[in-house]
């Protein structure tokens, strides 16, 4: 039960939680860790400070997935790859048990957060989720609306597997746009406002892929300008949201904050099965 109240106490320091809301209660921590779901606390080995904790349950498709609710790192076990620590542990733990996929959901406008989970990982977006939690109060969301991407991560592909071994799936932007990718969205020139190209080739199908910029710091724009950063989640949904909707695939993300899409098959154009 300690062991589980520190989780808590990770999730609440992170989130800056009100006690009376709390990202997890310890009973329902004890109910997952009970029945068998993904429960962990990291701690430093030497004098046991408290760093990062995870919590993820089973999930759809039954008995071959995990899904991986809710992260955190505290100060302390920043700069540590605690991250990419957990994910790894993570992966081994759901291998372990015969599971072959692990999904979960981000914030889209977060750019450290999606380098992490595609390019390091090698994860891949499968849907966008708009206003998926609902108003969020916490210190890191409130304010915002709760558009999330939600990710697969088939932990027996070579992709994965290259990643897991330390190979980031870098994708080099600049040729792409030098080849004539569409640029759906991007930062303006001198500023931080956000672009929109034409949006209406999203939902065209043709062999050029299609790019997405998100700013640098979506958490600092949101307490300095809240507008802006308010814009920047319409933008969003209006361009990457949409092309996903229109059948277009995450297919990597750039250093300098592009998702990179690639056209959907000419059958998902025209609404076609395979033949």
């Amino acid at each position: 039960m300690a062991d589980l109240s520190a989780v808590r106490q990770v999730f609440d320091t992170v989130w800056n939680a009100d006690p009376a809301n709390p990202a997890a209660t310890v009973e329902l921590l004890r109910a997952y860790a009970h029945t068998g779901q993904y429960v962990v606390l990291a701690q430093d080995a030497g004098s046991g400070e408290l760093l990062a904790a995870s919590v993820a349950f089973l999930g759809a498709p039954i008995g071959r997935a995990l899904h991986s609710n809710i992260t955190g790192v505290l100060p302390a076990g920043l700069g540590r790859s605690l991250g990419f620590a957990i994910k790894l542990h993570q992966r081994a733990w759901a291998l372990g048990r015969g599971l072959d996929l692990v999904t979960w959901t981000f914030d889209p406008l977060i750019r450290r957060n999606a380098w992490f989970n595609l390019a390091k990982l090698g994860a891949r977006p499968v849907e966008y989720l708009d206003e998926f939690y609902g108003p969020m109060d916490d210190a890191i969301n409130a304010g915002d609306a709760s558009d999330r991407l939600y990710v697969s991560w088939p932990l027996d592909d070579p992709r994965v597997a290259a990643a897991a071994a330390g190979q980031a799936q870098v994708v080099d932007v600049d040729t792409l746009r030098r080849k004539g990718s569409r640029v759906l969205l991007s930062i303006g020139e001198g500023g931080l406002a956000p672009v929109v190209g034409d949006a209406a080739v999203a939902s065209e199908a043709g062999p050029q892929t299609a790019l997405v910029q998100v700013p640098p710091d979506i958490e600092a724009l949101r307490g300095q300008d809240p507008a802006l950063a308010s814009a920047w989640r319409s933008a969003v949904r209006q361009t990457l949201g949409g092309a996903m909707r229109a059948g277009w695939q995450v297919s990597g993300f750039g250093r300098d904050g592009w998702y990179v899409l690639e056209p959907p098959h000419p059958e998902q154009a025209t609404g076609r099965e395979p033949s």
